[in-house]
């Protein structure tokens, strides 16, 4: 049985800008992990984006050379991402696929040099369905290929929640079903952000269950609790902006901080 996950693609077909202005936002999540792409990609070839949202990195990617499939559950975003290419004049170093991430179908290359798994496994909250993701993206990769997938953290959040929503501490079904399941309470109502939190120890087996061997696993804003912080980070310029990027980069795998990041990032290899 796979989740319905209709209303996920609804949400984003609704807010097109979101992802796209969290990334201007949280702008140390979206440099850290540039700086593991840039660590960690192959230094040319062709990278299957699975959840490219409005193409925040897919822009980056084709600017480096990268050859880019762009795969969207939403038709709105997928189309906010060719427009934001083409406002660059690279509309045609990507090729743009509606689709789902646990049937890759549509897509006719078989092996990619990278796959990015960047969103779909936000969203997914039943364990067959993000097995079927991670299954996918392999199917897709070469031999030694690498995988980046993002997750959203089951511990990290709550700073967040804190601030943007301290009522939801009221609601105790809910509270709990996150923390033991990851997932909303059944009753609460979707149309919102419905996603799945993953505990650290979960993931690494995940990947490996399908065919991968674990790089890395990190937090991509270590020390950082909520949006206050990364204001702060944002606010830095010049050499202290990067001599703080630096020192983030070199915690961000350090064990006892991981599950305290809200997005963790997974980086692997296809076994040969």
């Amino acid at each position: 049985m796979t989740d319905d996950i209709s209303d996920i693609a609804a949400y984003y077909n609704r807010n097109p800008a979101s992802e796209h202005r969290r990334l201007e936002e949280n702008q140390l999540e979206f440099e850290l992990t540039w700086r593991f792409f840039d660590a960690y990609l192959p230094p040319s070839g062709e990278i299957l984006e699975i959840g490219a949202g409005t193409g925040r990195y897919t822009l980056g990617l084709v600017q480096r050379g990268y050859t880019v499939t762009v795969v969207e559950i939403s038709r709105v975003n997928l189309d906010a991402c060719r427009e934001y290419l083409a406002e660059a004049g690279l509309q045609d170093r990507a090729k743009y696929i509606l689709g789902d991430a646990r049937d890759l179908s549509d897509v006719s290359e078989k092996e990619y040099d990278a796959v990015l798994l960047m969103g779909p496994l936000y969203h997914l909250v039943l364990e067959s369905d993000r097995r079927m993701a991670v299954r996918e993206a392999c199917a897709h990769l070469r031999p030694h290929g690498v995988i980046f997938s993002a997750l959203i953290s089951r511990y990290g959040i709550w700073a967040d929640q804190l601030k943007n929503f301290p009522e939801v501490i009221e609601f105790k079904d809910e509270i709990r079903s996150v923390l033991d399941n990851g997932k909303d309470h059944e009753k609460w109502p979707k149309g919102g952000f419905r996603a799945y939190g993953s505990t650290v120890d979960e993931i690494a087996p995940l990947h490996e269950d399908l065919g991968f061997e674990t790089i890395k696993l990190v937090g991509v804003e270590p020390a950082i609790s909520a949006s206050d912080d990364d204001e702060r980070y944002n606010k830095l310029e010049g050499e202290r902006r990067q001599l703080w990027l630096d020192l983030f980069y070199e915690i961000s795998s350090e064990p006892s901080i991981l599950g305290a990041s809200r997005h963790l990032l997974y980086i692997g290899r296809k076994k040969g």
